[in-house]
């Protein structure tokens, strides 16, 4: 496993002092935001796609810093009923796996997307109950006519160019558990799996080692998140998780994101990189900074301090013991 850390934290810096400022931290992988909702703050897809100059300073100015790039992401979309919306983050994430594709980058980082409720909706539909029954026949009708045939599709084109979806389980969209990202993915094949956060499986009530254990073993974590959530307990006891009120009333949510290490303790996390390593994921630990009581460098080498000493460099290659 590798420590790395989500870019676009660093937006307000240049990307020669953001590059400067990780590799200085100690970190070896960096995921760049490239579209979608995370913006791409250091990274224009389409001018390095048509600069093949560009495109190799880019590379060499992370290399030349023993830095490697996890996973590009573009997290949109893609099946919002508002088609110019939708054909915006299509075309930021067909362009992300292009020039994955050209940077040798197995990973490319989006949601599922979720639909409206009919061909004649404004705005996305996120069910989360089965009754009234028109609400169980919209679920079917988002995955038979719009998420299966919009990923099956992408899957073509992602084999096509070498390259991988590593799909994030969001509450909001299509995929947002363990269930989901299976069906999708036995929908469409291995070119689609997970990027794991365990954020926000904490808030639903998900035990992150069980969902590493079950997606590990079906080969289907691509990429990882280090994040945290804290549940608060007064207000989940009066109102439950289910909660629309803005990230920034901290004192009034039912759960709010946190620095890794501050919703839940040390053994928990020892737990998470344990299942990973048990799982045999290799890949990045990409640390993602959304909480509100910290600044983002403070929230970012506290994440750096605390994961350093869990993360796992490598398995074992003899048990002389067994």
């Amino acid at each position: 496993m590798k420590l790395g850390v989500f870019q676009v934290l660093f937006r307000n810096r240049s990307f020669e002092e953001m590059l400067d400022y990780v590799a200085a931290s100690g970190l070896k992988a960096i995921e760049i935001g490239v579209g979608g909702y995370v913006g791409k703050p250091h990274c224009d897809a389409p001018q390095l796609l048509s600069d093949a100059q560009a495109l190799r300073d880019f590379r060499h100015q992370i290399e030349a810093r023993g830095l490697e790039i996890s996973a590009l992401s573009c997290h949109g979309n893609p099946l919002h009923p508002n088609p110019e919306l939708a054909k915006q983050f299509h075309e930021e994430f067909q362009n992300a796996v292009r020039l994955a594709e050209q940077l040798e980058v197995q990973n490319v980082v989006t949601f599922s997307g979720c639909p409206g409720e009919s061909d004649y909706s404004l705005n996305p539909v996120w069910v989360t109950c089965p009754w009234p029954d028109d609400l169980s026949r919209v679920v079917e009708w988002q995955w038979a006519e719009k998420v299966i045939p919009y990923w099956q599709e992408q899957a073509s084109f992602l084999a096509n160019h070498g390259v991988r979806a590593a799909i994030e389980p969001h509450p909001g969209f299509c995929v947002y558990n363990t269930e989901t990202l299976l069906r999708l993915r036995d929908a469409c094949g291995e070119s689609i799996g997970a990027n794991f956060d365990p954020s926000h499986l904490f808030w639903q009530g998900m035990d992150p080692v069980e969902c590493i254990k079950t997606l590990g073993r079906a080969g289907a974590i691509y990429h990882f998140h280090a994040k945290d959530t804290a549940v608060d307990g007064r207000n989940t006891a009066l109102n439950g998780v289910l909660d629309t009120k803005s990230y920034r009333n901290l004192a009034d949510r039912s759960w709010v994101f946190r620095t890794v290490g501050y919703g839940h303790g040390e053994q928990m996390w020892r737990d998470i990189i344990s299942a990973l390593q048990l799982v045999q994921y290799d890949g990045a630990i990409s640390i993602e900074h959304e909480d509100g009581f910290m600044s983002i460098d403070e929230g970012f080498q506290k994440a750096v301090s605390f994961l350093q000493e869990l993360l796992i460099d490598e398995r074992v290659k003899d048990m002389w013991w067994a």
